[in-house]
Order: structure tokens, then sequence, then C-alpha cells
């Protein structure tokens, strides 16, 4: 097996969309699997949509994920520089070989020119309206031109383009990894452009020459080039480079959770989740997108689900690192059908990583959030707050939302609980529970309970009966974490000052 060198190459045209960080998860586990090199390449050949920001976007969105670098941009490397915007003279050397060998042409159709040609050809009834083998020769460029006209045209700087000149009639060849062989007709391909009038190649001819030149073994990218990809095997073929040629992968589409359509930011927006892995301000509309890592979803478990969209190890097993994800990975497990995104399952796994954290680990969490609204906690006082809500929560926002009667006592009671449960005789046994806990100068989860079982029965009441409320007035809350846990960590002397409070407060 040749190394294996896999490149992730998006284009700079706004925020790196989840799909994308998935097709560079792929990449990167085959390259680790194989200790191979995963490398980035800015496929930045359409400037008229280049975005400020974008580019950055992606390296960040990349390292958070944990999918590291080995070579390309923001990396260097031996085959630098792997921006494609800094390469075009390498692509005009090859897109003029072509030409002089037959193999591409020039092309000097003006806009008007384009337009008239669909336009016969949509009355014709054709519903193949594009620039090929069937229409090049009733167009203006060097097939049809002379070739001292062509020359004339060139030495005046007229404006042209490169197009490829797809043969009539031959079939072509592939093998996907994903799914199978493929054989197109050349007759459904049109004579792309390779080099456009501004001097900047097309996608087709600079991926092809870069793969190339960079060594690339394997091409991991989403099922929208699979039409392009016969396109590509014909360029390996004009430049010599057919047994160099890489092996490809086409990945199936992401979903909508219902399975109907491609998964777009308008359908995320829509339901209420995210499509980019980080926070994304749009420099046109100033629109803030949320990512995935602001609406607090771990690396590691966006990791783990992105990569079940459309592999599986075969097997029940669902939890893997991205070590078990590297040893595990391979390309034959990728599945043909499209994946549906289950935001639901997403969740699942954020809870599964989350609550594998330590308390320690999960206090750091809660200190954070706290330490943002000037609130000071101890470092022991945080661990047992994250002990007591570690069950209880999906993202690490949660242990401060729901850690809150921690901080802060509650001034109001429910008037439906107080009218039903409350009656002298609870009072009763919560003055004297506020008067014994107020006696232990230290209390623990186990003491609370003891305190109030046998506080209820020695004044004729059982435990159970008080429960509800002495929750109620502790945390404001009519359910929650363990109770009496959540008594341990308030302390002896908080519990009876919120008692205090609640009977003087609901006797007036």
């Amino acid at each position: 097996m040749r190394d294996v060198r896999v490149r992730f190459a998006p284009s700079p045209t706004g925020a790196l969309h989840i799909g994308g960080v998935r097709t560079a998860l792929y990449n990167y586990l085959l390259a680790r699997k194989h200790k191979g090199t995963m490398i980035l390449r800015i496929e930045d050949t359409d400037q008229n949509r280049y975005v400020p920001g974008a580019e950055e976007f992606i390296i960040q969105s990349l390292e958070w994920a944990g999918i590291q670098i080995d070579e390309g941009v923001g990396k260097g490397g031996p085959h630098a520089p792997y921006r494609q915007s800094e390469r075009k003279a390498i692509y005009k050397q090859y897109a003029q070989k072509l030409a002089d060998e037959g193999n591409a042409y020039y092309a000097f159709d003006t806009e008007h020119e384009l337009d008239a040609m669909r336009d016969r050809l949509k009355a014709q009834g054709d519903s193949n309206q594009q620039y090929s083998s069937g229409t090049r020769l009733q167009m203006k460029n060097s097939l049809t031109l002379s070739a001292e006209e062509t020359t004339n045209k060139l030495q005046a700087g007229d404006q042209y383009v490169i197009r490829l000149k797809v043969p009539a009639n031959e079939e072509i060849k592939l093998t996907d990894l994903i799914r199978g062989e493929v054989v197109v007709n050349s007759t459904q391909i049109d004579d792309k452009v390779l080099m456009k009038s501004d001097g900047m190649p097309t996608y087709h001819l600079a991926n092809v020459v870069d793969d190339y030149l960079m060594k690339i073994s394997h091409v991991i990218r989403g099922e929208e080039w699979l039409p392009s990809a016969p396109l590509h095997v014909l360029l390996y073929k004009f430049l010599g480079w057919q047994n160099e040629m890489p092996e490809f992968a086409h990945l199936p589409l992401l979903l909508k959770p219902d399975g109907n359509g491609k998964l777009s930011k308008r359908d995320a927006d829509k339901m209420g989740f995210p499509i980019f892995p980080l926070n994304w301000i749009d420099p046109t509309t100033n629109e803030l997108a949320i990512g995935y890592r602001e609406a607090g979803y771990l690396p590691e478990a966006l990791i783990n689900f992105l990569a079940f969209l459309g592999w599986n190890p075969g097997t029940e097993k669902e939890i893997f690192s991205m070590q078990e994800l590297i040893d595990e990975f391979t390309i034959e497990r990728i599945g043909k059908a499209g994946a549906k995104f289950d935001i639901q399952k997403a969740q699942w796994y954020n809870q599964y990583y989350l609550r594998s954290k330590s308390d320690a680990e999960l206090a750091e969490y809660l200190i954070a959030s706290l330490a943002n609204e000037n609130i000071s906690c101890s470092i022991e006082k945080a661990k047992k707050i994250s002990f007591c809500l570690r069950e209880r929560i999906t993202f690490p926002k949660e242990l401060r939302e729901q850690s809150n009667f921690f901080f802060f006592a509650p001034t109001q009671f429910d008037e439906q609980v107080i009218q039903k449960k409350w009656n002298a005789d609870l009072a009763k046994v919560l003055g004297a529970y506020r008067d014994e806990v107020k006696a232990t100068r230290t209390i623990s989860a186990q003491s609370a309970k003891t305190i109030l079982d046998n506080t209820a029965t020695h004044l004729g009441m059982k435990s159970g009966q008080v429960l509800q409320v002495l929750r109620m007035i502790l945390t404001g809350q009519g359910s929650g974490p363990d109770l009496m846990m959540s008594i341990e960590i308030l302390g002896s002397d908080e519990v009876a000052k919120r008692i205090e409070y609640a009977i003087t407060i609901i006797k007036t």
C-alpha cells in the first residue's frame, strides 16, 4: 500500500459546515490508522465568494475538534504554498500543457454568445444545454478558429478561458471505495472550464494538479463531487498521471432528522440546533450563529456522533474515543445511504461524555460560570454540587442553571403546595427540624435524613409527609437533586435560616 496522504480541502466561502467536519474526521481517521499524513489545503480559487475570517474559522474548528493537521495551511510543509490562490503559476503551466497537446482549447465566447447557445438548444428541445463535444464546433474557440486567428486573439489580449476537450461518446470508469464501479459516458460531461479569464484555475484543474503534486493517496469528499469524478479521471489520463491517481471515496449526504432532503443551515435554525462547530458572525449581515462549542457540546462527544453519521464499526458498541475510532475505522464500513442528523443522539453522546467526567472536572465548569457572575465558590463545594447534579445534566451550562438555589435562597413559594400541604403539625416538625439542624455543627446527607426521620416520628408524622414542603422552602423547586445531599452542601446554618424564613413568611 502506498503511503497514506489525505487532504481536507475546504473553500473559505463562509463558516465550516458540520458536514465538513465529518469529512475532515474521516480523512483524519484514515491517515492516523495507517500512520499517514493529514493535509489542510485551502481551495480559494473562487475569489468572488471569498469570505474574510473563514480560513481562520476552519483552522480553529479543526483544532477544537481534535483533528490534527500534519502539513498545510498554518503548518507548512514540503509542498507549500497550500493556498490555491498562491499557486496560479503552477496551474497555468498544466493548463498550457493540456492545450498544447490537444486535450484542452482556448474559448473566446462572450456571455452573450454563451446565453445564445443555451437558448438555441432549449428551443430545439435539448435538455442538455452545455458547452460540449456536440456544441463546441459551433462556438468561438481555437477548434473553430484558425491557428493564426487564435494567436492574434491571444496576443491582442482578448478574454479567454481554457476548456477541457472531452472526448465524444467514450465510457469513463472509476472505482469508488464506497459505491463500487462508476461508469459515465462522456456525452454527459461538458467541456469544463479549467482556467478562468482572470487567470485563476477552476476547482477541477487545481484539485487534480494539487492532489498529484502533493502525492495524495485517497480523496475522501462529499457525494456532491461524485458527478465531477469522471472529469477528474480524464484529467489524470490527459496529464499522464493515471497510474498515480488517488483512490476515491464519496461520502453519503447528511440528511434532515426526518430523512427528507439534505441538511441545511435553515433546517438546523428551524429545529434549534447548530450547524457550525463554533460561533460564527456573518460578516455581511452581522448575524450570530451559535456553534456546537458554545452550545455546550464537548468535542469528544461531537466527534463520536459525527463518526457514526455514515460509518459503523459492525458491532453494537457506540462509545469510541478518538483513538478507538482510529483503530476501528475502515472506508469499507461507510454506507452509501444518506445519514439522518439525529440531534437527540448528539445530546445523548454529550450527556454520556459529560457524566463521565470527574467531579473536579465538572466543578471547573461550574466555577468558571460563577466567576462570570462574580460569585465565589470553593472547589470542594463545587465538587459536591457537581456530584449532586451530574446525573441531571446534558450540557455544562446546566450545572450553573440547576445550582442556583445553592447560592441564593428562595423568596417565594408555590401557593398551591402551601395550601395543600401546610398545617400546624407540619410547621411544628419543620421548626423542630430547624432547631436540631442548627445544633448540628457539621451536617451530612446521612445525618440530615436521620434527624428528619427522628424528628417527624417523635412528633407523630412520617418524614415523607414533610419532604415536598421541605424541598420547596430550601430550594424553591418542586423537584431536583437528592434533598439530603443538598442539605449537606447548604450547611446547617443556611438550612436553619431558610426554614426560619419560610415559617415566618407563611405564617404571615
